[in-house]
């Protein structure tokens, strides 16, 4: 049986190296603050702001290095016989982390989910293969992802880019981020990947001839920092997925907090399940693509 042997050819165990990456494989979520952020004007990022992240950032990889080490379950859905059956069953589960999903920080805002869905029949190699795939992200995760490629390669650790789109009734937000994904295997069974974005930055005016990259950190404060985790097991006759993403933001105005706040709520929970779902449907495309080839004797 498949599940004998999950570890594609040529992928050996290895240990979470650095704070560095991978993300996520796009979620989407900072433009929770599209209508706020034209009234209030451009931000810079803050060094009070910027700190805030690194600790927190620092303390979710001192938790996914717990998972690892086996001090606590590798999959969060096995935290909960609950949400493990909903899982397994089809239902793509999503959640907050920590403080309701969103962390204030000075002059910031944190927001953090995490969500989980069943890709049934796919190993781990056909998984690899759709998630691995960065250059085709326009493609899976069309509109949100305008743009996507892959660059530079070293071992576990690859560099990819993407423009990331959002419009949200006149607004039109864009960015463009550069990423690092550091990837890696437990066991042949389960394996993770941690992305960063290594520069991010607004496009203003995205698609008019008056399009310009604006400088690292500064423009609307859409999204300043992005950090997903994505662990992934092969059982069941298929690979459980959870993605944990974090954003940092800049703030929501005192004022507005009860009119944005269910606002950014919907927008992040539609992103991760957008996200997980998405990638459902293209490792379930890539199966049947191959099943067709071996069938006319392409492979």
């Amino acid at each position: 049986m498949w599940l004998d042997n999950c570890r594609p050819k040529g992928m050996t165990p290895t240990k979470l190296l650095s704070p560095a990456t991978q993300t996520c494989k796009i979620l989407a979520l900072a433009v929770v603050l599209l209508g706020t952020a034209s009234a209030a004007g451009a931000i810079e990022l803050r060094s009070a702001t910027l700190n805030a992240w690194q600790d927190y950032a620092r303390d979710a990889r001192v938790r996914m290095e717990s998972r690892l080490e086996a001090k606590e379950s590798f999959l969060w859905i096995d935290e909960s016989a609950d949400r493990a059956q909903r899982v397994r069953r089809g239902e793509t589960v999503v959640a907050p982390l920590l403080d309701n999903g969103v962390h204030p920080v000075p002059h910031g805002a944190i927001h953090h989910w995490i969500g989980a869905v069943f890709l049934p029949g796919a190993t781990m190699a056909s998984f690899l293969a759709v998630v691995d795939d960065y250059d085709r992200y326009s493609e899976i995760y069309k509109p949100v992802v305008a743009a996507s490629k892959s660059h530079a390669a070293k071992g576990n650790k690859r560099a990819f880019s993407m423009i990331w789109q959002r419009r949200v009734l006149f607004v039109h937000a864009a960015i463009q981020a550069w990423f690092q994904a550091h990837e890696g295997m437990v066991d042949a069974c389960r394996g993770y990947t941690v992305v960063d974005a290594t520069r991010v930055q607004q496009i203003q005016h995205f698609r008019q001839a008056s399009e310009r990259l604006l400088p690292p950190d500064t423009g609307d404060g859409f999204m300043w920092r992005i950090q997903s985790i994505i662990r992934f097991e092969q059982r069941d006759g298929g690979v459980y997925l959870e993605i944990e993403a974090m954003t940092l933001t800049r703030d929501i105005p005192a004022s507005l907090q009860w009119l944005v706040a269910p606002v950014v709520k919907r927008l992040s929970v539609n992103s991760l399940v957008t996200t997980l779902e998405k990638t459902r449907n293209a490792v379930s495309a890539q199966k049947v693509a191959v099943a067709m080839r071996v069938r006319q004797g392409q492979e």
